[in-house]
């Protein structure tokens, strides 16, 4: 059914939830999973700050590549056929979401994973939530995994 599965990693529990569940459907049907994680720069455009540019988008860009070569092994553990992307916002009024959608329609995903953390209320109007653009304006389906509730209880 779903040959292309992109999934949007960005370190949380939640997309290492997503990761998951993207092999799992990507080994049943055979597909490619197109891990992705996406640096972004938007906040280096606007900040006039005490710290190093480079430096910090270095951190960012390790930790990019470190989620993408735990997906590789999780793929890789499954026999799954992997193609992981380090993509970067690219302006001022880039932002992960346009950058997650771009990729989804250069990959052709048919099935697009994320994780979503989940936020309420305020905090959701006021941070905002890269699940919900996606969500808004993806071409293909997606799947939203939440993140785990530390108070749910696992009936055994």
């Amino acid at each position: 059914m779903y040959q292309n599965i992109l999934v949007a990693l960005d370190g949380s529990s939640s997309s290492k939830r997503a990761l998951k569940e993207a092999v799992g459907l990507a080994a049943l049907m055979k597909g490619v999973v197109h891990p992705l994680y996406v640096v972004d720069k938007t906040p280096l455009f606007s900040y006039a700050g005490y710290y190093d540019p480079i430096t910090f988008i270095d951190a960012v860009r390790k930790t990019g590549r470190s989620a993408l070569a735990e997906a590789e092994r999780a793929c890789a553990g499954a026999g799954v056929k992997c193609r992981a992307e380090l993509v970067e916002t690219n302006n001022l009024s880039d932002d992960v979401a346009s950058a997650v959608l771009r990729h989804a329609n250069q990959a052709h995903a048919e099935l697009l994973v994320m994780g979503t953390h989940g936020r309420r209320g305020v905090r959701r109007l006021v941070i905002g939530s890269v699940a919900e653009q996606v969500m808004r304006f993806a071409r293909c389906p997606v799947l939203l995994i939440r993140e785990e509730d530390k108070h749910e209880s696992v009936a055994g």
